[in-house]
């Protein structure tokens, strides 16, 4: 028998490869073994008439393939995945991403303090399903210097200006490198980048890289930093914990949803300053990143392959056996 037909509506595809790409990419390879997958941008009416599920990424982008699969096939199964800037930004004041909450029969978030941003009429319809990574074997790090990366194209949601401002304060510390990873997607931020690394010997803005370099930086770094103001679950985060990377953190609710409420990591966001003291007793306190490392191993299970995989099965079960 042929396998039964989902759909991935994804706002963003292999050419962007960005959070909703690599999400959308994933899910199609742990589905393979149990449904036919399609990633598509756009969905209308009469495209693949025998897909059984659609499994739409972003509330407010995904929102016409949401309204007009709801509208074509009604009760059949639709789940709505919010990442961070519908669940964080879109949902409150977009009648679009409004709309694409109430017709989805479940909504899925990406982090374990996603459900409380969303209005309490539709919490009872929400699981957190996290994002997965393969491990990585630590690599060794040199004693030399303290390096830091940060990953993330530049815009205003990856608040790079706090680490471009940290990189200043740390003018006098050359034992402390900082790499940038990242294609600047705002110009002016890109321009900033290039100051930056022209007046801070130690920052390197390293532009785009491919998926593969970019996780051996991670791998290779003390630290990873991680300065966002609105995420539904970093992607980089969870490949920092699988490889041995602890991460400095941003104290918002899509990195605490990751890393836990007590984790020893985070700053203030926005707070170039608290950034650079962490990066400080990085460098200086031998006891510093140890405990930060055994805080990680500790989350690293929640971010296996087969606990997503099992958490995608159950919800697509529900969505297609549910009356």
């Amino acid at each position: 028998m042929r396998k039964p037909r989902v759909l991935i509506v994804s706002p963003a595809l292999a050419d962007a490869n960005n959070g909703n790409w690599q999400t959308a990419w994933r899910w199609s390879r742990l589905l393979a073994a149990h449904y036919r997958t399609q990633i598509v941008k756009d969905w209308q009416p009469g495209a693949d008439e025998g897909a059984v599920a659609m499994l739409a990424l972003h509330a407010r982008r995904s929102a016409a393939s949401i309204a007009a699969w709801a509208q074509a096939h009604p009760g059949r199964g639709l789940a709505v995945v919010l990442t961070g800037t519908d669940l964080y930004r879109d949902i409150h004041e977009d009648a679009a991403a409004q709309r694409s909450l109430a017709l989805a029969q479940q909504l899925v978030v990406l982090q374990a303090q996603g459900p409380q941003a969303l209005p309490q009429a539709h919490r009872s319809k929400t699981r957190v399903i996290f994002q997965s990574t393969s491990s990585r074997r630590t690599s060794p790090k040199t004693g030399r210097h303290l390096r830091a990366v940060m990953v993330g194209h530049l815009r205003e949601e990856k608040s790079p200006e706090t680490l471009f401002q940290a990189a200043h304060l740390l003018c006098d510390r050359p034992d402390i490198r900082i790499d940038h990873i990242g294609a600047a997607l705002d110009p002016a931020l890109g321009e900033l980048a290039r100051q930056t690394q022209a007046a801070c010997p130690h920052y390197r803005w390293l532009g785009a890289l491919g998926h593969e370099a970019t996780r051996r930086h991670i791998q290779r770094a003390h630290v990873l930093v991680h300065a966002s103001r609105m995420e539904g679950g970093a992607h980089t985060v969870m490949e920092a914990i699988c490889s041995g990377t602890p991460v400095l953190a941003s104290r918002i609710d899509g990195n605490v949803g990751l890393l836990g409420q007590d984790y020893g990591g985070y700053f203030p966001w926005g707070d170039a300053a608290a950034l650079t003291g962490l990066l400080q007793r990085c460098r200086d306190d031998a006891s510093m990143i140890p405990a930060l490392q055994a805080q990680c191993s500790l989350r690293a299970p929640l971010f296996e392959p087969a606990a997503e995989r099992a958490a995608l099965l159950a919800l697509l079960t529900e969505l297609i056996h549910t009356p």
